[in-house]
């Protein structure tokens, strides 16, 4: 399917997927560094950002939007990209190792490697946070952003360093998030998510040392499902693409 996304720099393809409620603006801190050594797609998954819905018909899932990502790449002709995602972006990426169809995959973050307790809490917050994103008039949010101490509330729960946050970068998100429309749905379905099959594509799995919302502690289940070690992102939160922009390019190409 037909999906917006921006494309940048030149060499193997990388294609960059973003976490629930947010868009492909996520990667711009990395986008560039990622572009001296790869083509770099960064896409908007279907019902979010400036993406059109899925179907009518087909359920919000991480498994249907993995099946939009592998038609999208399909699409453009690009045949076993590598992969990066974050959060759920992190678990496309992983399901998309699974089933082969990708050269490598980082996951920063992914979800799916939570106790029922840890899920029940990622789907507290992700709710109030959205919850917040659509209350508030244009003016409030921009006022929240451009106020350190206010952005430091309204993000602190997603990145380790909101003053690395622009706040055109922080105004931006809040309205993808407000606006998803495949927001509700994508997340009630996180209650049915577990671990994908086993990778048949090398896999790299790094994890935010500051993670606030998928819990570090989730980490350990995701070496032990690989069968390998987890990177520590230090110094980093949830979306790690802002906290250290360097360290997250890096991670993704040395995969």
């Amino acid at each position: 399917m037909e999906l917006a996304f921006e494309r940048r720099g030149a060499g193997a393809p990388l294609i960059l997927i973003h976490g629930i409620g947010h868009h492909w603006q996520a990667w711009t801190p990395v986008i560039d560094r990622l572009a001296a050594a790869r083509t770099v797609i960064a896409l908007d998954l279907p019902g979010f950002g400036a993406s059109p819905g899925l179907p009518e018909g087909i359920p919000y899932t991480a498994e249907s939007l993995a099946d939009a990502v592998e038609s999208f790449c399909s699409l453009l002709g690009v045949r076993e990209p590598h992969v990066a995602g974050n959060s759920l972006g992190g678990y496309i990426a992983l399901e998309l190792a699974s089933r082969g169809v990708v050269r490598t995959a980082t996951a920063l973050s992914p979800a799916g490697f939570w106790s029922r307790s840890e899920l029940v809490y990622c789907q507290s917050v992700l709710r109030a946070l959205r919850a917040s994103a659509r209350a508030m008039p244009q003016g409030q949010v921009v006022r929240a952003a451009e106020n350190p101490v206010l952005r430091a509330v309204s993000a602190g729960v997603l990145v380790a360093h909101p003053s690395r946050l622009s706040p055109t970068a922080l105004i931006a998100a809040t309205q993808a998030l407000g606006r998803a429309g495949g927001f509700d749905e994508t997340l009630a379905s996180f209650s049915g998510l577990m671990p994908p099959a086993p990778p048949k594509s090398p896999i790299s799995i790094a994890w935010g040392e500051h993670d606030r919302l998928l819990l570090r502690r989730q980490a350990v289940r995701a070496a032990r499902w690989s069968g390998q070690r987890v990177k520590l992102l230090k110094g980093c939160g949830h979306v790690p693409m802002s906290d250290d922009p360097d360290l997250v390019a890096r991670v993704i190409l040395e995969a």
